[in-house]
């Protein structure tokens, strides 16, 4: 019993050492993957964009968006909270934002470039800021 004692506080003391990263979540209502091609069919990049509906103009707003540089940054299919779930991270900030709704789009436009005419970039919300703690 002395052994498996001495393991479970190993084990707790690993944990403590280690503790879970710090995530920024974002909820959405819809996130879109867009692949962007110029006008000879040449893919110049992917992104995704998230958007919060907007019912009193009865649209969808862009809240904030980021280029897909990895495969694992595309959204996928949570099974448990049946909602869409990108997971990245974001300069130093793990990041998760989450949408019931997805759509992949590919287009010859940037769109969210075009959305900056209904609502600019200053306007927007934007994803959940972190304040990163110093470590001590």
């Amino acid at each position: 019993m002395g052994t498996m004692t001495t393991s479970a506080a190993v084990l707790l003391a690993a944990m403590c050492l280690n503790p879970v990263e710090d995530v920024a979540r974002d909820q959405v209502d819809l996130i879109e993957v867009n692949h962007f091609y110029d006008e000879k069919g040449r893919l110049v990049f992917d992104q995704v964009i998230f958007y919060d509906w907007e019912p009193v103009r009865g649209r969808y707003d862009v809240r904030a968006w980021r280029l897909l540089k990895k495969p694992t940054q595309v959204p996928h299919r949570d099974w448990n909270t049946r909602k869409f779930v990108a997971v990245w991270h974001d300069g130093e900030t793990l990041r998760q934002v989450e949408a019931e709704t997805i759509r992949e789009s590919w287009t010859q436009y940037d769109p969210e470039l075009i959305e900056r005419e209904y609502l600019p970039r200053e306007q927007r919300r934007d994803l959940h800021k972190m304040v990163l703690q110093a470590k001590k």
